[in-house]
């Protein structure tokens, strides 16, 4: 790999995990640690998400911490979250402070659903991303982790999760942290997808994953060929 594209070693990296008592944020957390990174497992309530370590499929319980929302963005080193789209702004405004300074990854599908399926809601600022840099103007926003299945990070079977993640953002040394931290998950790489203005096609494109697994009774992730 050509020195421009060596990415930085972040296995002393500390990270958080907003909404980290959810399927995705709980899956997200048992495989990090399963990869040897401390984790922070947040939640509104510091006691659920002490609990909810008890309760990962995999990963070594030892490295992963349950806390509170704001206490795990203020001690974590790189913020992920992973809230459901209702609570995405009030969680974000909550722990402004918290954030400030901190690569923040987002991982937030704006998703509706009716009887024909799944599908991209609007969202005023552009998408969950762009939304997260408004209320976050301190913090370095970084959409990451959207098409991942939470049934297969839940899976302790599933040895190689055999994905790529698609990671936008405008902060060049915060995209290549967070291109890192995902290539550390086994079979997974991290692939630079664009500035964060394009983070609601990349939000949007959940939608269609979702349609492709229920036609076809999976849960498949995405690949990018030819890299």
């Amino acid at each position: 790999m050509p020195k421009s594209f060596e990415l930085p070693d972040v296995s002393g990296a500390v990270l958080g995990v907003l909404g980290g008592t959810g399927d995705l944020g709980r899956g997200l957390a048992a495989r990090f640690a399963a990869a040897g990174q401390q984790v922070l497992l947040g939640s509104r309530d510091r006691e659920r998400a002490v609990a909810a370590v008890d309760t990962l499929p995999l990963g070594d319980k030892e490295k992963v911490r349950g806390l509170d929302n704001i206490e795990c963005a203020r001690s974590a080193d790189v913020v992920l979250v992973a809230v459901p789209w209702e609570g995405h702004a009030a969680l974000l405004e909550e722990c402004r402070e918290a954030l400030d300074g901190k690569v923040v990854i987002d991982c937030v599908n704006p998703l509706g659903f009716d009887e024909r399926g799944a599908f991209a809601l609007p969202v005023p600022e552009g998408s969950a991303c762009l939304q997260a840099q408004q209320l976050l103007p301190g913090s370095r926003v970084v959409g990451a982790f959207h098409h991942v299945s939470a049934v297969v990070l839940l899976d302790p079977e599933v040895q190689s999760l055999e994905l790529d993640v698609m990671v936008v953002g405008d902060d060049r040394e915060a995209t290549d942290t967070v291109q890192a931290l995902a290539s550390r998950l086994p079979g997974v790489r991290g692939i630079y997808a664009g500035r964060l203005r394009s983070s609601g096609q990349v939000e949007a494109l959940t939608a269609n994953l979702i349609s492709v697994n229920r036609r076809h009774r999976a849960h498949a992730g995405i690949r990018v060929t030819g890299l």
